[in-house]
């Protein structure tokens, strides 16, 4: 097969006049990066109420949270998007259903691919705070609850702190996963990075060279976040079980 390899069209500009190809692929980057910060706030909000209903007394509030995790982790996050972008503005009342088909771009793209990305990555994230916590010896609840914590005080400053430090791990290969799983939301038309490398490739006939570019932003990008996740981890990290001990006053 012959090639022309061609490094240089990084700097020649793009058919759409708004800058060079390399100016395309920070674009995307910027918008794969807001699109991955928004959907994790969103996922790790969700992840812990419901990973925390797995974990409670009430028969109730386990089955509505397995029924959470079951439902979002079981469908293809591919099916999922389009359902978000396709289906949803039309299973809504026809005025706000219009109203989010008449967003303009790429804010009509960018908003359904955060709620996307945040419920299906809740669901995983559901999973680790169950597991976190579950992995506490009981006499940690207990010890909240003889200190006179009530439930939601126990979990708020005895279970979910130390459960968060163990699971701190898990929870970063879960945001780079989420880092990469943005990529889906070309297929709705949102130019994030690798919408972005798709496009240049398209215009261009520069194939090789747009997506090794792609392949180093985001290599560059899951880099960085992991230094940071070692920080944090460094940060939190106590000596003594778990990285943690329930305060009883001295006793």
């Amino acid at each position: 097969m012959h090639y022309n390899w061609n490094w240089s069209i990084f700097f020649e500009m793009a058919p759409d006049g708004s800058g060079s190809y390399l100016d395309s692929l920070w674009r995307g980057l910027g918008w794969t990066v807001a699109t991955a910060l928004l959907a994790w706030v969103l996922a790790l909000s969700l992840g812990a109420v419901v990973g925390v209903m797995r974990t409670t007394e009430s028969k109730w509030a386990q089955r509505i949270g397995t029924c959470y995790v079951e439902l979002f982790r079981n469908i293809p996050l591919l099916v999922q998007m389009f359902l978000w972008y396709f289906v949803l503005p039309e299973l809504m009342p026809s005025a706000l259903g219009d109203e989010i088909k008449q967003m303009a771009p790429p804010w009509a793209m960018f908003w359904p691919a955060v709620l996307c990305l945040g419920f299906f990555t809740s669901s995983r994230v559901a999973e680790q705070v169950r597991a976190g916590i579950g992995a506490l010896p009981r006499g940690q609840r207990m010890a909240g609850t003889a200190l006179g914590l009530r439930p939601k005080q126990v979990y708020r400053y005895v279970l979910l702190p130390m459960a968060f430090r163990i699971i701190l791990p898990p929870l970063t290969s879960e945001f780079l996963n989420l880092i990469k799983n943005t990529s889906i939301a070309f297929t709705i038309g949102l130019l994030e990075l690798t919408g972005s490398a798709r496009s240049m490739q398209e215009f261009s006939f520069q194939v090789f060279e747009a997506f090794a570019g792609a392949t180093i932003l985001y290599f560059i990008l899951n880099i960085v976040v992991q230094l940071l996740a070692r920080l944090l981890e460094r940060r939190v990290s106590v000596p003594g079980f778990m990285g943690s001990r329930v305060d009883t006053g001295g006793h």
